[in-house]
């Protein structure tokens, strides 16, 4: 059976990816599992730069084959950000209400129509001998003027599914990994992982 460390604190994204490689020959393992190790530097200049950076330097420090993700929201009235900045939107010490408020403000005089965002992800997997593959998946909606919803965590209160016509906390956990951005990487991940481990 193959150990893979996933590289977060996040309880919410590991049990997502949890579920996602849940019929492959693989032990999940978190990063509290080895004790003190030093964060990874995240300073890529896109999703998919910091997501190998991560990879790479957990792989490194745990001697174990690793995955990572780097994600974060797209609003198109601002010119794509917070993008690469999602998790400290509002600043380095920043929670998700913190962030959330900062997108609402920044978007107060945006009408409906304008308020068009993505969730994208980009996953990055790295084996024990440094060889590396990447995954991505988008996820499109906007963004409402009030949050809903008791689930999910980060922005999901605020991302709006028309199609579903609820916000991505108002999922059910099944619904969100069928549609989500990290759902939709982590279901390529698993198909390029599923061809590897055979």
């Amino acid at each position: 059976m193959k150990e893979i460390v996933v590289a977060t604190q996040n309880k919410g994204k590991i049990a997502e990816i949890v579920l996602a490689l849940s019929q492959l020959p693989v032990k999940v393992l978190a990063l509290s599992d080895f004790g003190p190790i030093p964060e990874a530097v995240e300073n890529g200049a896109s999703f998919m730069e910091n997501a190998l950076l991560k990879a790479r330097h957990y792989a490194r420090f745990t001697n174990k084959a690793c995955l990572a993700d780097d994600s974060g929201l797209e609003v198109d009235a601002l010119q794509g950000a917070p993008g690469i900045y999602s998790a400290r939107f509002a600043g380095d010490a920043a929670d998700d209400a913190a962030n959330n408020q900062k997108l609402l403000a920044e978007l107060t005089n945006c009408r409906a129509e304008e308020r068009t965002a993505r969730f994208r992800c980009v996953l990055a997997f790295v084996d024990t001998d440094g060889s590396a593959m990447t995954t991505d998946g988008v996820c499109e909606g906007c963004i409402s003027e009030e949050m809903r919803g008791a689930g999910g965590f980060g922005y999901d209160c605020l991302f709006y599914v028309p199609q579903l016509g609820k916000t991505m906390a108002e999922l059910s956990k099944s619904e969100k990994n069928a549609m989500s951005h990290r759902g939709r990487a982590l279901s390529h991940m698993a198909i390029k992982l599923g061809s590897c481990l055979k």
